[in-house]
Parts: structure tokens; C-alpha cells; sequence
């Protein structure tokens, strides 16, 4: 939500982990990376191919001129990105979003509600499976905010209020952007 807002509002392009992990899935399985492992796992082993990417982003950005990206999605780590964030402290922003303490039932409904797409497939499994997925994702959640707590990144929970957290993770990265620029 927060990267088509941010496309939306102040053409930051984004690309999404999930369709560069499917993209493992589908049309290179041998690598082992598919929608089946859990989000540390995908991002431990497509990190490699990532922090390859992302190096060429920054110098082409730092010979080309700045082009600033959103790269969103579950599959990436505060303990991956921090070392890369400290050798480039200019060029890299990042924050993480998360839910670790939400009614299941209330969290399913908004799942369904702020679906936009035909596509999102999450929508379309069973309420067991998508209740389950949001048990899964708050461990998920909680392990992110330790991480970004250890390194000293921001977690931005939205438990308690989806549109206000994510409206103050917008601000975050926009104020800070406006300033570098």
C-alpha cells in the first residue's frame, strides 16, 4: 500500500520483492527460491542477487544523478541491509513495516478490505489459511523489530492503526528525502 501511495503521490517507482521472488519461483526453480519458504528464509538466499542489484543502482545513481527507487516487501532483513546502508549512508533509506500484536479476525477483514487487485493472492485462499498467514507474519513481524532494533532502523507497527502508521511511514521517508535533496 504504502510503495503504490508513494508512486501515486511522488513517482517513486517501486519494485516489489515478491515479484522478483516469483520470479525465482517460476523461471529458475533450481535456485531454491520459492513462495513456500518462510520470508527470512527467501531473503537470506535472494540477498545475494539483491545486494548486486542494489550496488549497480547506486553507482549508476552516483554517476547518472540520484533516481530514488522504493524496493518493498517482506523479503529483506535489517541484518542484510544495514551493513550496505553503512557504506552508503546517502544512498540508502530504509524502514520496515510490520504487525505483532493484532486481532486476527479484525486483521483478516482488512486484508480483504484494502485488496485492490484481482491479483493479490492472499485474497483468495480460505479464512484458515489467510488466519494462519497473519499468525505467521506477526513471529514474522516481531523478529523484524528486534532486528531493527539492534540495528538501529525504524519498525513501524501498525497493530493499532493501519492508515496512521503507514501515513507516518510516508512522512518519515518524504521529510527525510526532501531534506537530502
Amino acid at each position: 500500500m504504502l510503495a503504490k501511495k508513494l508512486l501515486q503521490q511522488n513517482n517513486l517507482p517501486y519494485l516489489s520483492l515478491d515479484w522478483l521472488m516469483m520470479g525465482f519461483n517460476d523461471g529458475i526453480p533450481e535456485y531454491g527460491i520459492h513462495h513456500l519458504l518462510w520470508p527470512n528464509e527467501i531473503a537470506k538466499k535472494m540477498w545475494p542477487f539483491l545486494q548486486g542489484m542494489l550496488n549497480n543502482m547506486i553507482y549508476d545513481a552516483t554517476v547518472g544523478g540520484a533516481k530514488d527507487y522504493v524496493i518493498e516487501g517482506e523479503a529483506l532483513l535489517p541484518e542484510l541491509i544495514s551493513p550496505l546502508m553503512e557504506k552508503h549512508p546517502k544512498s540508502i533509506k530504509a524502514i520496515f513495516i510490520g504487525y505483532t500484536d493484532v486481532n486476527i479476525d479484525h486483521k483478516m477483514v482488512q486484508i480483504k478490505q484494502y485488496s485492490h487487485s484481482q491479483n493479490d493472492w492472499l485474497c483468495k485462499e480460505a479464512d484458515a489459511y489467510i488466519k494462519d498467514h497473519i499468525g505467521n507474519m506477526m513471529v514474522h513481524s516481531k523478529m523484524i523489530k528486534a532486528q531493527c532494533s539492534k540495528y538501529d532502523l525504524p519498525f513501524f507497527d501498525t497493530s493499532a492503526d493501519l492508515k496512521k502508521t503507514l501515513d507516518e511511514a510516508m512522512s518519515y521517508l518524504i521529510e527525510d528525502a526532501q531534506s537530502s535533496h
